[in-house]
């Protein structure tokens, strides 16, 4: 499939599990407080900076032949959160142009509704389409120590999501969009014996119906946009798939291309730290020059990577701006 190069990704991170606005960073890599002073602040106060919550939402900017196109990925978990970190960070809602949901969970969901009311109020009757794979829209679960189960939050049906502005695009096929420059993946192939999805998430189809395990967690897919020069950077905003089965996929999806980056929740905390020593090492055969952690990661995870790959990993942190070049 036909992806056109961007020379330059700017990756806004909106939201995130964390904030980090003291440690260094390369030189790609805007720290939330430069980047609020840039808006205008002029005291050091809590009211002024953003918050952290369990997700992740980024906004990336793919500067094409054609200029800028922008697309959002994932919410976040809650409304709150969205619209306050959106708001310092001074996001132009008129530019966005598309949105991916990458799975049907609620901290990476939650947040899309406020999105799409502020896109609405920048730029009001205009239709954004909305990524969505055909299996998010079941009721899920976590199974408890006590064999019952934690429901979580619905998943907005695609009708849903129309009331709310959105053009949803339902899909489990690969495609690329806004000028080529975006590639929203299909299903991720399970190769790995070792990544096994979400221990314990169980599915219904109704209120009532029985709960039956759903592991796989099929409808996750990545997104990736390739930049000139360097390679493939992949998304992959909670890698229930196993983040080395989303680097197996997009090497599939792009034979014989260099993959430059991964960024996103790699999902080595909770009962998925046992799986850090083979996840590692694996993401480093990759040969990857960035590996920017996220969200569920885990600080067990990204200290084993920084202690694997060194420099090579830049984690994420809510307000960070990442600017990747052709000339990195």
């Amino acid at each position: 499939m036909a992806l056109m190069a961007a020379e330059r990704i700017e990756i806004q991170v909106l939201v995130d599990n964390v904030l980090d606005m003291l440690s260094s960073t390369p030189r790609f890599v805007t720290r939330e407080t430069q980047q609020l002073l840039r808006r205008g602040m002029k005291r050091t106060t809590g009211g002024a900076l953003c918050c952290a919550s369990h997700g992740l939402s980024l906004l990336v900017t793919a500067h094409g032949p054609n200029g800028p196109r922008t697309m959002l990925f994932d919410g976040g978990p809650v409304d709150m959160t969205f619209e306050r970190n959106a708001t310092r960070l001074g996001v132009d809602f008129a530019a966005i142009e598309a949105v991916m949901l990458s799975h049907g969970h609620w901290d990476h969901a939650g947040g899309l509704p406020q999105a799409f009311a502020m896109i609405q109020a920048a730029t009001p009757g205009r239709r954004v389409p909305l990524y969505l794979h055909p299996g998010m829209f079941r009721e899920r679960g976590m199974r408890q120590g006590d064999g019952g189960v934690l429901p979580m939050d619905y998943i907005p049906s695609p009708a849903q999501w129309a009331e709310m502005g959105a053009e949803p695009v339902v899909t489990a096929e690969a495609r690329t969009l806004l000028d080529d420059l975006f590639y929203v993946s299909a299903e991720i192939p399970r190769v790995t014996p070792y990544e096994r999805g979400l221990p314990g998430q169980v599915v219904r189809d109704a209120e009532g119906s029985p709960w039956v395990a759903d592991e796989a967690l099929m409808d996750e897919r990545f997104l990736a946009v390739r930049l000139a020069g360097q390679g493939i950077v992949v998304f992959s905003a909670c890698s229930h798939a196993g983040v080395v089965n989303v680097l197996h996929a997009a090497r599939a999806a792009f034979p014989g291309e260099r993959l430059f980056a991964v960024m996103g929740g790699f999902h080595l905390s909770g009962e998925n730290e046992k799986i850090i020593p083979e996840t590692v090492a694996d993401i480093s055969g990759f040969d990857l020059p960035l590996v920017i952690p996220a969200h569920c990661t885990g600080w067990r995870a990204v200290n084993a990577l920084e202690r694997e790959m060194g420099p090579k990993v830049v984690p994420a942190a809510v307000g960070k701006l990442f600017t990747l070049t052709a000339g990195m």
